[in-house]
């Protein structure tokens, strides 16, 4: 580690990358397409596919707001690579994450994650998530009264991350994601790629991250719920019936743009307080600024708040606020956390996080 440390080139080229990264995501998110311009999200709210990758699946990103692209210098790599790829590199052994969200309408959604470091500087990582929708009840145009028949329907993203440590202050991580879509009959997958880079000022306790996020190709579903049989106009009453396929039309990815920051001061021994602020660009929605709160005790105790806001809140899933907790355990030397995150949302039930994961 110390070899390269303080190598001018190294950084030279860790600079150079983070420009790099911010100048290309920010000249994508400028860029029109047929559907109307990126800057004119708003309008194009509620248009794009795979809407489940916009919701947050970890306790400590909640709680915090949605600030965490920076990361923090104790965060779990696991739970700094949701919000920034590049935040994998946290990790320096073995690490495991498993974290349960209960969103509303008796939604419940699982998330898991395993993390290797290897070389000293390299992280390798695999995820992944699964809704849970239960049984539905299946209405028709015919039979619109509930019955005991239902149908299912499933949302799972695997992703396969990796990170390198550039220099003693620079990382930079990518994650790959197979997104697929069921519901009934009728199927749909697509392949998604984040990106990010930190930069770590570690004199005076500030972080950088950039993360540019679900960049793919257009989500289309396939299947047999998606045929008909018809009688086609001109046929003779005599004829067999003709089986259609509907295509269905392709959506794009809900790509959006993280900036965050993150400072942290030492308040008297291993007590601290940190202040972490983001801006996320969404390609298909409002832009949010939010801004999160961390107080940490003893390395064991965290209290932890956040806020995010938009243009318009009326037109937010959530009222914007974010609270929780966390406990720090240290056994055998396996780093073992558990925390909390509870969010208030604006017609459902409020949304309950917990997630648990260890660190060698």
């Amino acid at each position: 580690m110390k070899a390269f440390m303080h190598n001018p080139s190294k950084l030279g080229f860790g600079l150079l990358a983070i420009w790099l990264t911010f100048a290309s995501a920010t000249e994508s998110s400028a860029q029109s397409d047929d559907r109307g311009s990126l800057g004119q999200s708003g309008s194009r709210a509620g248009t794009s596919g795979a809407t489940e990758l916009l919701v947050p699946l970890t306790a400590r990103y909640t709680a915090l707001g949605g600030t965490s692209t920076s990361g923090l210098a104790d965060m779990n790599g696991l739970e700094a690579l949701y919000a920034n790829p590049a935040g994998l590199s946290l990790n320096t052994g073995t690490a495991g994450l498993f974290s349960r969200v209960e969103y509303v309408a008796d939604i419940g959604v699982n998330y898991f994650g395993i993390a290797q470091n290897f070389g000293d500087f390299n992280n390798i990582a695999f995820t992944i998530s699964a809704w849970d929708f239960g049984d539905i009840p299946e209405t028709t145009e015919d039979s619109p009264e509930i019955t005991d028949v239902t149908f299912n329907v499933s949302y799972l993203t695997a992703g396969l991350s990796y990170s390198r440590q550039l220099t003693d202050r620079i990382a930079a991580g990518a994650t790959l994601k197979l997104v697929n879509e069921s519901i009934d009959d009728v199927s749909a997958s697509a392949v998604a790629f984040d990106a990010g880079m930190t930069y770590n000022v570690s004199e005076i306790g500030l972080r950088l991250g950039v993360s540019l996020k679900n960049i793919g190709n257009e989500l289309a579903f396939t299947g047999t719920g998606l045929t008909r049989t018809v009688r086609l106009p001109g046929q003779e009453p005599s004829a067999n019936n003709n089986t259609v396929l509907i295509e269905s039309e392709g959506v794009q990815m809900p790509t959006l743009l993280n900036v965050g920051l993150a400072y942290t001061v030492p308040i008297a021994g291993t007590n601290y307080v940190s202040f972490l602020t983001n801006f996320r660009s969404n390609s298909f929605d409002q832009d949010l600024y939010s801004g999160g709160i961390e107080l940490g005790f003893q390395n064991i105790l965290y209290i932890r708040g956040g806020y995010q806001f938009a243009e318009d809140m009326d037109l937010t899933f959530y009222q914007g606020a974010a609270f929780g907790g966390g406990l720090n355990l240290n056994v055998g030397g396996t780093r073992i956390a558990l925390d909390y995150a509870y969010q208030p949302t604006e017609f459902f039930s409020d949304v309950q996080y917990i997630t648990a994961s260890f660190s060698l």
